[in-house]
């Protein structure tokens, strides 16, 4: 897969909106999907924190290594077996297991890696989002793109529902599972009102899930 034609913001985007999901005693971090390190450095800056980072492109994660305590620069799948057991309080994957064959597996494999009070918390697409659904509804279609929900690096989509159903297969407790970002547009509220206010997964274009081992 080509991530070469992304642009620079793809990985220095902060995701500002994911902060407040990180537990206030969390003090040992893997950030899967590090990009230049920038979220990672920001979450350094308070407690003293231990961050760690997986970075599958060279040149950004040359960057992260800057900033960061480690980086593993290469698939995640390929690092599970150098990462400590029993050692992250956090394990953060922001808009990285969509991008995956087998997100499925990962997750259980990254159980072993978190602490007692350890959470792995991730932003998903949401392909339920009213733009897709119009696609697929109204267009019957279904096209790739450079970026957002559609990207054509994605090779899974996910529901909010099939997203939960991900991490309780694992075997995780699910704590919070939300809908983030809501869309600002009117065409939902059209939606709702043409489908009796079935369709309200259809205003947020990404999950944020928080999910502890036991």
């Amino acid at each position: 897969m080509n991530y070469d034609n992304k642009p620079d913001s793809y990985y220095s985007k902060m995701r500002f909106e994911m902060l407040k999901y990180l537990p206030k005693d969390s003090l040992k971090i893997l950030e899967i999907g590090c990009g230049n390190g920038c979220f990672g450095e920001f979450l350094k800056k308070e407690n003293n924190r231990e961050v760690w980072g997986i970075e599958l492109m060279p040149e950004e994660g040359k960057e992260a290594e800057k900033v960061l305590d480690r980086v593993f620069i290469g698939k995640c799948e390929d690092f599970i077996n150098d990462l400590p057991d029993n050692y992250f309080d956090a394990i953060y994957c922001n808009d990285v297991l969509e991008h995956l064959f087998d997100p499925y597996s990962l997750l259980k494999d990254l159980k072993s890696k978190l602490s007692n009070k350890g959470v792995v918390i991730s932003s998903i697409p949401n392909i339920r989002y009213h733009n897709q659904f119009k696609m697929f509804l109204f267009s019957k279609d279904w096209k790739y793109q450079d970026h957002g929900i559609m990207d054509f690096t994605h090779m899974r989509f996910f529901t909010g529902k099939s997203i939960r159903r991900m991490y309780e297969e694992a075997g995780y407790l699910v704590k919070t599972h939300e809908g983030i970002n809501k869309t600002k547009s009117l065409k939902p509220y059209f939606f709702n009102i043409l489908f009796l206010c079935t369709q309200l997964d259809i205003f947020y274009l990404q999950y944020a899930t928080v999910a502890s081992k036991s």
